[in-house]
């Protein structure tokens, strides 16, 4: 067991001094990358200004629906990245109102979630506890559950997550559904609200058109719908396509019950069949292994040694695309059931 336990311990020492290495040799080439905060900075308005065009461009010039979402999507997938990096204090540390700044921004960004101060606490937490029943991020997104129809249906969204599992998260000590639900207002709350009357809506709408109802629907409701369906077209309903294709990865990516090494908390989902996916959670399920073995690195220097250290992970006996996990509800073990 302890000769395991030392072999375990010798394969993330290679991995961590590979990518490491790999961080300092791409340093040195590129001599930009020293400039940590004005590129955080930088991508963080790039990414805010893609979102506001695109909205620009629904509203004012025409864009299609689908375009709308998708190109606001990714920008928002960008802000996720971002966020990730400000909870581990990777831009302006020592500058308190630009770091909070910027915190704001990547929520008002991402509607969908609890306050970024809040989801730092559980963030951080997830690295301690990763794979664990204690690991609240993950458990929250589905980890440790059977595949189906309903883990499906709440990685749609973490608030009908907790609020459909409120009995089961509740034992978890660290979680208090109140205390959640709270640390999302005031931005989730209008993400939620607006999302639902969305819904509610046009499902209702499409019904009654079905069965050949007529509707006359108050001035005063008609107005505040047009609202409704910009606010869901440029903000709401990117974030529900980004929010769902990041859950599906995070909850897939992660092992979850018998993790008893950092070797075994993730694997490496790179498969080309999640192309699509990966695009509105900026490369998650290919890059977020590597900081598990490196936290204080930016998310943009993951994607460049990427390749190169998917290499060095094969060879030390990390796996790749074991899409089985799921239906093993994540387990490690190749025979769990």
């Amino acid at each position: 067991m302890q000769q395991v336990s030392a072999l375990e311990g010798q394969t993330a020492t290679i991995i961590q001094q590979s990518i490491k290495a790999a961080d300092q040799r791409i340093r040195a080439r590129w001599q930009f990358l020293k400039y940590q905060n004005a590129l955080g900075l930088a991508i963080l308005t790039v990414a805010l200004a893609g979102m506001l065009v695109s909205g620009v461009g629904y509203i004012f010039w025409s864009w299609p629906v689908w375009l709308t979402i998708i190109c606001s999507a990714f920008f928002a997938a960008i802000s996720h990245e971002l966020e990730h990096d400000l909870i581990h204090k990777l831009y302006f540390r020592n500058n308190a109102p630009l770091y909070h700044l910027m915190m704001s921004i990547v929520w008002l960004m991402r509607p969908n979630t609890v306050n970024p101060w809040y989801r730092s606490e559980i963030h951080l937490n997830h690295h301690k506890k990763s794979g664990t029943k204690d690991d609240l991020e993950e458990r929250i997104l589905g980890n440790g559950m059977k595949f189906g129809l309903f883990r499906l249906l709440i990685s749609l969204d973490s608030f009908l997550s907790v609020s459909l599992r409120a009995k089961e998260l509740g034992r978890l000590k660290q979680f208090n559904y109140l205390a959640f639900a709270l640390k999302g207002a005031p931005l989730a709350h209008i993400y939620i609200l607006a999302l639902y009357s969305f819904l509610v809506f046009h499902a209702y709408q499409f019904i009654a058109s079905s069965l050949g109802f007529i509707v006359n629907y108050p001035n005063e409701l008609l107005a505040v719908m047009d609202v409704i369906d910009i606010i869901a077209v440029v903000w709401i309903l990117p974030n529900t396509l980004r929010a769902f294709c990041l859950h599906g990865i995070s909850g897939a990516l992660h092992y979850y019950g018998d993790v008893d090494h950092l070797n075994k908390q993730c694997q490496v989902l790179n498969h080309w069949t999640l192309l699509p996916i990966q695009l509105f959670c900026f490369n998650f399920g290919s890059t977020h292994i590597i900081h598990h073995f490196y936290v204080s690195q930016p998310f943009y220097i993951r994607q460049l040694i990427a390749k190169e250290i998917h290499q060095v992970m094969r060879l030390q006996g990390i796996r790749f695309n074991d899409f089985h996990s799921l239906v093993r509800a994540n387990r490690y073990t190749l025979t769990a059931r």
